[in-house]
């Protein structure tokens, strides 16, 4: 099957389907004590950290993320929902390639988060020096991983600053006896200060840039509704 990038509308005769919700007026930034209050909410749970992992035939790359959530409870069916930002330069890959391979990490492995998570895949390999394979899709597939899964995209939409993919998971494996998976707050317990401060710093760019888009796809979709 040839990945095709999902058309603006439904469209059956090319098989892939893309929600297109009625534009409303864009919403308000929350003020701070909102925004203190919601970020009090996020601060309740621990997701785990994805190591995402995808190839287009001529580059591979990968990217540490939180968006990734199970998509399905029908066992034969599996399914993961992922965000991944549309500057990161493995969105690129998943876009040319329509295929994925997600990773949770062990506790101890560190050095995957910073290797995937502080440098950028446009700027360099961030697989020299790995010992890897590829998938039965054709992703790179990280042997230190705790576990992995291998995923095809049937569906996406783009909320502005993300492109949110649902993808069928086909294949999978984790170690045996494999422990608990790397978190958000696992890693920064663990972080050095200065890791602790790059990735402080990267989050504060990251969100001026998602900021941007979403500001920019609110925007287009007043002039649609207009």
């Amino acid at each position: 099957m040839t990945w095709r990038r999902p058309a603006e509308r439904s469209d059956p005769e090319r098989g892939v389907n893309e929600t297109n919700p009625v534009p409303m007026d864009p919403p308000p930034p929350v003020d701070a004590t909102a925004a203190q209050a919601i970020s009090d909410v996020y601060a309740l749970y621990d997701p785990p950290l994805w190591l995402i992992t995808a190839a287009d035939g001529r580059e591979r790359g990968g990217c540490i993320a939180t968006f990734v959530v199970r998509a399905s409870i029908v066992r034969e069916m599996p399914r993961m929902i992922i965000g991944v930002a549309r500057h990161h330069h493995s969105w690129r890959l998943i876009e040319a390639s329509g295929r994925f391979a997600l990773h949770l990490l062990p506790i101890e492995r560190l050095d995957l988060v910073w290797r995937f998570g502080l440098q950028s895949g446009w700027d360099a390999d961030k697989f020299d020096g790995l010992q890897t394979r590829s998938t039965p899709l054709g992703s790179p597939r990280i042997d230190d991983a705790l576990a992995w899964l291998d995923c095809r995209v049937e569906s996406s939409l783009s909320s502005g600053d993300r492109s949110i993919y649902l993808a069928a998971v086909s294949d999978g494996g984790s170690r045996n006896g494999a422990g608990p998976a790397l978190s958000v707050a696992r890693m920064l317990d663990q972080a050095p200060p200065q890791r602790r401060a790059e990735l402080d710093r990267l989050y504060e760019r990251d969100g001026q840039i998602d900021a941007a888009a979403i500001d920019a796809w609110r925007a287009g979709a007043q002039d649609r509704r207009g």
